[in-house]
């Protein structure tokens, strides 16, 4: 059952992750840099439309016959839900409203979670922030798959079916990897999701409800955007493990294909990330970067050197200071 053809670990390498030597030098390089740190003006007004365009979504889809209620929610649906996840990303670095207001963002993610269906956004908070400080750290960064689905997932078809789980593997990777106690927020965020899902069931019935949450796992499932998930970090190069895509898809993602930039500076919204790139393009334009979503997840199946086991890890100490 292994993948004789394939990898058969991680690629394990033994240095620091390399962004926090970059942001160091760009700094000291470009001060100006510092001003781009700041929240996103557009931000919860553009969550806000989407949310309602969601809710007015749900009131349309109420009479449609199955079929045509999951094509929309793949079609639209899936598109408007994973847009929202990734607004709730960078509201989790508090592009909404700065870091002074730190509880506005929380409360703002969470009604930002309301279309998707399932509580999250408070969980990903918490395990986010490993992420971004133990990029690619064992048992720290959940983002890495597990040595099973790196084991299992290792043939074409297989592949396949986990880009089509990815969002059943991202909710529950973390409580196999690094669980972590609950939080008062996550409690928060439970409630408000199950209160707005029991209204709409109330309001408009059972379809709206599924509309939602197919919304979600079509979307965050095999689907063109779902390509940022495998272009972010998996190793399509040697020796590099963040990587960039500038195409149009960025415009309905919140500039997450932006991607070495965000890592070099977490707390500078979408919005502003091209800036990055235009104020220092020698740190980025000779970069290996993705041209296609769809192309990436096409070469992820299909290739033998790549499957949930091309990534980089390596083994970190635990640090007291914040990101």
């Amino acid at each position: 059952m292994g993948n004789s053809a394939g990898r058969s670990d991680f690629e394990w390498v033994y240095t620091d992750q390399p962004h926090t030597q970059r942001r160091k030098e760009m700094l000291a390089k470009y001060p100006a840099i510092k001003a781009l740190m700041r929240p996103d003006p557009q931000l919860k007004w553009t969550v806000t439309g989407m949310v309602l365009a969601q809710l007015l979504a749900c009131w349309l889809v109420r009479g449609l016959a199955w079929r045509w209620l999951l094509f929309w929610a793949y079609a639209f649906g899936g598109c408007v839900n994973h847009s929202l996840t990734l607004a709730i990303h960078d509201i989790s670095h508090n592009a909404a409203f700065g870091t002074g207001r730190a509880a506005r963002n929380r409360w703002f993610a969470v009604f930002a979670n309301l279309p998707v269906g399932v509580p999250y956004a408070a969980s990903f908070k918490k395990y986010h922030v490993d992420h971004h400080r133990y990029l690619g750290g064992d048992g720290l960064d959940v983002d890495v798959p597990t040595r099973l689905e790196g084991w299992f997932f290792c043939t074409p078809a297989r592949k396949l079916l986990w880009l089509a789980l990815q969002p059943l593997f991202y909710s529950l990777r973390p409580l196999c990897v690094n669980p972590k106690a609950l939080t008062r927020m996550e409690v928060y965020n439970a409630l408000v999701q199950l209160a707005a899902d029991l209204t709409i069931f109330a309001l408009w019935g059972l379809k709206p409800v599924v509309y939602l949450l197919a919304s979600s796992l079509l979307g965050l499932g095999l689907h063109p955007i779902s390509g940022h998930f495998v272009a972010e970090h998996y190793m399509f190069l040697k020796g590099h493990e963040t990587y960039s895509y500038y195409g149009p898809l960025n415009w309905i993602t919140f500039n997450v294909g932006y991607h070495m930039e965000h890592h070099d500076f977490p707390s500078i919204p979408g919005c502003n990330l091209p800036l990055v790139r235009k104020m220092a393009p020698e740190y980025y334009d000779h970069l290996p970067q993705h041209h296609s979503w769809v192309k990436v997840l096409w070469d992820f199946v299909f290739e033998d050197s790549l499957g949930p086991y091309a990534r980089v890890k390596r083994v970190c100490k635990l640090a007291g200071d914040r990101l």
